[in-house]
Order: C-alpha cells, then structure tokens, then sequence
C-alpha cells in the first residue's frame, strides 16, 4: 500500500503555500529525473503529500483562463481585502477564502495509476462521499470538472472547484471546497468562466455553518479510500 504525509498548513497566506508548493513538487520532480537511468528496484521511492489549507481572500487565474473573468480592478481588489494570482495550474479564475477546505495533492501519480482524468474523478468522488454523509448529494456535471449540485437543473451550482498541475506524472493544486465560504466573493469573478452557472457552499445547502474540522477529517478519509493509500505523519 501506498503512503501518503498529511499535512494541515491551517490557515496561511496563498503565496506561502503556493512556494511550499512549488517547493516539494520540485524535490519530488527533481529526484523522480535523476533516478530515470536506474534500475526500479535502485530507486528510492518519492513521498507523497496531501495539504489541506485555508486562505485569506484571493482570487487565482489559471493558464487557459481570461483575466476578463475578474470584474474588479488593483482598487476594487484592495476594498475587498483580497489578492490576485495569476498562477501555473489549469482552469480559469476562481475564489479561494476562509472557510473553504482548499486540497492540495502533491502526489506521483506513478505510484497509483497514469490517467490525469482518472485522477480528477477519484478527487471528485471523494468529495461527492462526503457531502452525502451530510445529505447532500453532490454530482458531476458533464464536461466540466468539479463537484456539482443540481447539475441538470437550472439552478445548477458548483460546490468544488479542480485546477491541477501534472509534470512527469507528480501532480500540485488541487481543489477547493466550499464548506462555510463566504459566497459574496465569487460575485467578484465569473467563477471557472462559467457565466450561467452559480456556486454554492455545504453551509447554503445545510442552511446553518458546519464543523469544518469535521468535514477535513471525513474528506481526508475518502480521499484515502479512492486512492487506496495509508496516511502517515
């Protein structure tokens, strides 16, 4: 069985993550190209890595986005309290704040199985297993990434957003759950370029906060469960 270091950065600035980040996915990268030449068996195996974090408000625009998609300006971002990041994931412009469980797998994909789709679709299962032991039935949206919630109704919305990088099969970014978020914010973007669509958190669904703690330990287990992995500190 696979083992994978869980680690919760609490709540932190985004651009210190994102260069922590960048800091394990380039180890991981960089001792996966040095050992290409040797034999399996010589080679020492990488450290997988699951962060779940919160950030203060930020939005973050990925390669295949439109800056269009953010509707404020340097002054309307500084009354709002909140930062902007164009960064080097996939996807287009989303919202990252308090009370969202944002994930960030940092995982070689070798160890597991070779298929990017296949992994987004693990991710989305985890998440959609934990909502239902909440009583809400998460669902996928054809051709678009992401945990949905009436996805065939008008009213359709996302519930969590994915924006992923892969590099010789290691991955970094990941997903961002809405559990308490405040909703106010996406009001700011059109989320993921997706302008007919709303967004939702576990709190407008439930109609009362939740116990985020609860939820991180309940998501970190399912994530396992798809995976099929032991968690270890």
């Amino acid at each position: 069985m696979q083992e994978v270091v869980f680690t919760d950065w609490g709540l932190i600035d985004y651009k210190l993550a994102w260069d922590q980040q960048e800091e394990l996915f380039k180890t991981m990268v960089d001792l996966k190209f040095s050992q290409r030449e040797l034999p399996e068996t010589n080679r020492t195996q990488l450290r997988n890595h699951l962060i779940f974090c919160e950030h203060p408000h930020v939005y973050t625009l990925g390669k295949s986005g439109s800056l269009e998609n953010l509707l404020l300006d340097a002054e309307g971002l500084k009354k709002a309290n909140a930062s902007f990041y164009p960064i080097n994931r996939g996807g287009d412009i989303t919202y990252h704040g308090p009370g969202q469980i944002v994930g960030y797998p940092i995982f070689d994909l070798e160890q597991f199985f070779t298929d990017i789709h296949k992994y987004l679709r693990f991710l989305e299962e985890a998440v959609i297993i934990t909502l239902a032991k909440y009583g809400i039935k998460g669902e996928r949206f054809e051709g678009l990434t992401g945990v949905w919630i009436d996805p065939d109704k008008p009213n359709a919305r996302k519930i969590c957003a994915m924006g992923v990088r892969c590099s010789r099969w290691i991955t970094m970014h990941g997903f961002a759950f809405n559990v308490n978020s405040n909703l106010g914010y996406f009001k700011n973007i059109i989320p993921c370029g997706i302008d007919d669509k709303g967004v939702t958190s576990m709190e407008r669904e439930l109609g009362n906060p939740v116990n985020i703690e609860e939820v991180k330990h309940l998501l970190k287990q399912n994530i396992a469960l798809q995976f099929g992995y032991e968690e270890v500190l």
